[in-house]
């Protein structure tokens, strides 16, 4: 049987030769709103990040994965997340097209689509259990793995995990890590051009403790 080869757009060849395509680009995530990645989809070991709902009018408390079935991993001495519990998942209403419009403009972006401390609160408490978490909840964040700033689902159970304080951080003296920092030289850098939405993404589901290096941005 003779083989049929697809012409390649020429919007996707672009991208592709540019690195800056996005899971939407490819075609490899489903439908704002679903919540679910296409089949064979996986975020955080290569694949494409998953998509999800979006923000929302009301956000709703989402299941969490069973009590005691996530684990942290330390790398350079900093907790990361699970990669299977905690994967990523990116916002279907931020895109490269739009940044100047969404995350990159001037104020309240991010504290426009935040769900409420009603709904987190509830998931942080689940999510402790989901990862065995037995330290203070005072010290530990509620974190969005690809941060609202970097167009990550506002409040999709793969995209949200506990993250405990650093090492060595003094018990009861509240949230403290390293990774926010991170995340915001991220945002400055995509709404500089320096590096793509896509690139930023990938970089801190893979690890957020070294995602300034890989990209050349420390």
């Amino acid at each position: 049987m003779r083989s049929v080869r697809r012409a390649i757009p020429p919007a996707l060849l672009a991208c592709l030769l540019t690195a800056g395509c996005s899971s939407v680009e490819l075609g490899t995530s489903t439908p704002s709103g679903t919540g679910h990645p296409a089949p064979g989809a996986t975020a955080g070991a290569g694949g494409a990040i998953a998509v999800g709902a979006g923000p929302q009018k009301h956000y709703t408390v989402q299941q969490q994965p069973a009590a005691g079935s996530c684990h942290y991993r330390y790398e350079h001495g900093e907790p990361l997340e699970d990669p299977t519990c905690t994967p990523g998942a990116i916002s279907p209403a931020v895109t490269q097209a739009n940044l100047k419009s969404t995350i990159c403009r001037k104020g309240g972006y991010t504290s426009g689509i935040r769900p409420s401390t009603y709904v987190t609160g509830k998931e942080k408490k689940l999510n402790a259990a989901s990862y065995g978490f037995t330290g203070r909840m005072g010290d530990a964040e509620y974190d969005h793995l690809i941060s609202l700033q970097l167009g990550g689902d506002p409040n999709d159970p793969r995209n949200l995990w506990v993250e405990p304080a650093d090492p060595g951080h003094p018990k009861g003296a509240g949230v403290n890590n390293k990774k926010d920092p991170v995340e915001t030289k991220l945002h400055t850098a995509v709404c500089n051009g320096k590096v793509t939405l896509a690139a930023a993404q990938r970089a801190i589901v893979t690890d957020w403790s070294t995602a300034l290096a890989d990209l050349h941005l420390d």
